[in-house]
């Protein structure tokens, strides 16, 4: 496989060659900073490519493969095979290419997997592997990745960041960002739970919106302490009201009372907290993620056997693009808009979010899986390097299909990095 893959226009080949020693900034992926500090050798590429990563997981349940050759017991040969067959009915799919790519770039194979070949690969991939030590950091290093930021709860102790950071034998900044998720689903089981969690984890006693808030700005200092400069959420609901500060409250008391919350409550309460989140981040200068129009755990039997991030999340209803309007003009009013990356699952309405967020000169839109495929079609372009997954293997890099909005986008996240501390 040639550096060449895919790029079929002169002009691709010339935006992809300017760009390809270029080192990698990663500012959105699931990698472990466990893994990554632990450094472990891997053992076989079945481990390493469908132990963790939920977009194979989700090919091989489109190719009616049983789930105990994806998530059970079944030995990894055999698991590996089964994704080469999967693998065979997905040309065309990015999986199809980035699995090409990869046993190109990181293993020298350089032959189309099907499952008539695939127990070969297997054992030609696991012999370099054994040979070269292969593990998380040298598959980053090997990748250029000059930062990468992981995904991580407002709870995390980072105890993992702190490890890695004091480790001057590796080069590769490893931050965390903050992601409030479950900080915001009010209404998900176990939620008073989660703020006893949030209170011990800040020193703070946690019994209205003030108090919560307060203990929300404890954790976002201790983030940044630790080099955090993005911050992400990615929840199946976009407000379309902001609650005043009694409202908010109101509703904030009642999920600690475990008491039912209505829709417009919800919604209520979501907005206040978009709206004073972003206003701290906008004080610390942090680069502001949404994740919009998801619908999370859509498979419950498999969310309840192996968790969150299995491969079930899917396209959420269109999210109303006034109501992202307006909480966007609601924000830069209020306190300014922090830079900001914009994503849409669901493609139905992307031009009205796109044209929206330029509302804001902070604000960017990043897209979209559709939108982007469409941009590389259009482009000729070859995602020559990929977002990462939950998998180490799965490099931690994210695809430049917007070869102007990329690059306007890499100077901005490059100023905010180097001059932030």
């Amino acid at each position: 496989m040639t550096d060449n893959y895919l790029l079929k226009t002169a002009d691709a080949q010339d935006i992809y060659f300017k760009i390809k020693d270029l080192p990698i900034v990663d500012y959105h992926c699931h990698l472990s900073p466990k893994e990554i500090y632990e450094d472990k050798p891997f053992d076989n590429i079945g481990e390493m490519w469908i132990g963790g990563d939920h977009y194979k997981w989700r090919l091989m349940r489109t190719a009616g493969i049983d789930e105990r050759y994806i998530t059970g017991n079944t030995d990894w040969r055999e698991k590996f095979i089964k994704y080469a067959a999967a693998l065979e009915l997905a040309a065309g799919n990015p999986l199809y290419h980035w699995s090409h790519m990869e046993l190109s770039m990181f293993f020298g194979i350089d032959k189309p997997l099907k499952s008539d070949n695939a127990a070969e690969i297997y054992d030609e991939a696991n012999a370099f592997i054994a040979k070269n030590k292969l593990s998380p950091r040298k598959l980053i290093e090997q990748s250029k990745v000059e930062t990468l930021c992981t995904t991580d709860d407002i709870i995390d102790t980072l105890e993992y960041h702190k490890k890695i950071k004091e480790d001057k034998s590796f080069k590769t900044r490893v931050l965390p960002s903050f992601r409030t998720d479950n900080l915001l689903l009010v209404r998900r089981t176990g939620y008073p739970h989660y703020i006893k969690k949030l209170a011990e984890v800040s020193g703070t006693e946690i019994s209205n919106l003030e108090s919560l808030k307060a203990a929300v700005i404890k954790r976002l200092d201790f983030f940044c302490l630790n080099g955090c400069r993005f911050t992400d959420v990615g929840i199946p609901y976009f407000p379309d009201r902001i609650a005043d500060e009694p409202s908010a409250d109101d509703t904030f008391k009642k999920a600690l009372a475990g008491a039912e919350i209505s829709d417009a409550e919800y919604l209520g309460f979501i907005g206040n907290m978009y709206l004073f989140l972003a206003a701290e981040y906008k004080k610390r200068n942090l680069v502001m993620q949404m994740h919009l129009a998801v619908y999370r755990n859509a498979n419950s039997n498999l969310f309840a056997a192996l968790g969150a991030d299995c491969g079930v999340d899917c396209v959420g209803d269109e999210i109303s693009g006034t109501a992202l309007i307006h909480m966007l003009d609601a924000i830069n009013k209020n306190s300014g808009m922090p830079q900001t990356v914009i994503y849409t699952l669901n493609t139905a309405n992307a031009a009205q979010i796109a044209s929206g967020s330029r509302t804001c000169a902070a604000a960017r839109f990043g897209g979209s899986a559709t939108t982007s495929a469409a941009y590389a079609r259009k482009w000729k372009l070859q995602p020559k390097i990929r977002r990462s997954a939950r998998s180490s293997v799965c490099l931690p890099i994210r695809a430049a299909f917007f070869p102007t909005r990329g690059t306007i986008i890499s100077a901005e996240l490059r100023r905010i990095f180097w001059t932030s501390g």
